[in-house]
């Protein structure tokens, strides 16, 4: 039996984050988020305070840069600083974003505050507010950036403590989305004998497995599209017994979130603009007191589908939307569409017309062959955009579509084809 506690779970702050890709945001948009991720640690701060956790373990990267700005440091110095005097302590890894090889300045960590070091597993007896043994705290930094070894077989369990945590920086099982530093296996990490593995490095929230927990709580401010919804920590509540009561906190200043709206069944322009403001609001509405960044995707097939082909729809539909949403400058919970997307499909289907005779029912169907063909969409699209291969940044990123993007740009194509050929007949 031991003496309950209340700790925090947090990884993945990266702090000062430069969040780019959003040059033609408005000035009051770009400073949001460029201070988004301060907020966040702020929060983090506020509910360690409000929660009366007797420690917080912060699983990596909690700069976005190994050569961090000094601004991030002096601010993580000051929040940890004044949650140390409040009784709070803090145990810190290192990941691959600020290992230990980058460049920092010559800061001294607040009292109660403990950086773990990259040469080996480190081992500290973590105390309740009141002073009693609660748990002890195992980690181990990044020397570098790049790390290859399976860090999480370095961890052996001491006796002598009622709990024990390891935080570490890792991928676990080799998730293809993530780089594949300290590469580890869930099962290594369940049979250790370890309670809890405070991870970090995913940025998604996972609960791998309970008894022993095996914990991603993923980043604290999403940075970009690809990092949607909720993002924040876990409040770990662990009785004299050493069962584990877990609570999420969303945290971020800024929701990133993708919208779907269908074009199904509208018809005129004011239609689909309504549709898209009030799929806006109502994200707006989900995130009171803070600001929302939407992609807005437009899916489905009907009538507008060929209006939204035309070249600039996109950019005029987004500033269109921009002009009728409330100004960032005079609300703190604002939305900002980021982008417009179009994937949608018109009234006219490719399989009928491929069903015809004649040049278009041909064109349609050789079309259709080489879509369903992976090595036949590449050859062609080469072929389509050769030119443009010429570039070299552009040939980086064309080389780099998937396969269901490339399917996806011969089908509006055809469309688009079918569609002109259409209309030149008729007239």
């Amino acid at each position: 039996m031991g003496a309950p506690f209340t700790f925090i779970h947090a990884a993945d702050l990266h702090l000062d984050s430069p969040f780019k890709g959003l040059s033609k945001a408005l000035p009051v948009v770009r400073e949001r988020l460029r201070e988004s991720t301060f907020a966040a640690l702020r929060r983090l701060g506020e509910l360690a305070l409000r929660e009366r956790a007797d420690f917080v373990v912060i699983a990596g990267d909690l700069f976005d840069a190994a050569d961090r700005s000094l601004r991030a440091q002096l601010r993580l110095q000051r929040t940890l600083g004044d949650m140390a005097r409040q009784g709070v302590r803090t145990y810190i890894v290192h990941g691959n974003h600020d290992h230990e090889s980058g460049r920092m300045a010559q800061l001294d960590w607040p009292d109660g505050v403990f950086a773990f070091g990259s040469s080996e597993v480190e081992c500290r007896m973590a105390h309740t507010r009141g002073g009693e043994p609660a748990a002890y705290i195992y980690g181990i930094s990044y020397p570098t950036r790049s790390v290859g070894d399976n860090l999480a077989l370095r961890f052996k369990r001491r006796e002598g403590a009622p709990f024990h945590i390891a935080v570490l920086h890792a991928n676990v099982d080799g998730d293809p989305d993530y780089d594949n530093y300290s590469p580890c296996r869930l099962e290594e990490l369940a049979s250790s004998g370890f309670d809890y593995w405070a991870l970090g490095h995913v940025h998604e929230r996972r609960v791998l497995r309970e008894y022993p927990h095996v914990v991603y709580p993923g980043n604290l401010q999403g940075r970009s599209v690809r990092e949607t919804g909720d993002k924040g920590a876990y409040v770990v509540s662990v009785n004299g017994s050493g069962a584990v009561d877990m609570r999420f906190y969303d945290l971020a200043d800024v929701v990133w979130r993708e919208i779907v709206v269908p074009i199904d069944g509208l018809n005129r322009e004011q239609q689909l603009q309504e549709a898209m403001l009030d799929a806006l609001e109502e994200a707006r509405r989900s995130s009171p007191g803070r600001a929302t960044v939407a992609r807005l995707r437009l899916e489905g097939r009907g009538a507008m589908h060929e209006l939204l082909l035309r070249a600039g729809a996109a950019e005029e539909w987004l500033e269109g939307l921009r002009e009728c949403l409330a100004s960032p400058e005079e609300t703190d919970d604002w939305v900002w569409p980021e982008s417009l997307h179009i994937r949608t499909s018109g009234e006219l289907r490719l399989e009928s017309v491929a069903e015809e005779d004649g040049f278009l029912g041909e064109l349609i169907r050789r079309g259709m062959l080489a879509a369903s063909d992976p090595e036949k969409a590449k050859e062609l699209l080469d072929e389509a955009t050769e030119s443009l291969r010429k570039l070299p940044r552009v040939r980086e990123w064309l080389d780099g579509r998937s396969r269901e993007e490339r399917e996806q740009w011969l089908r509006r194509a055809m469309e688009l084809s079918a569609s002109l050929l259409r209309d030149e007949d008729m007239h």
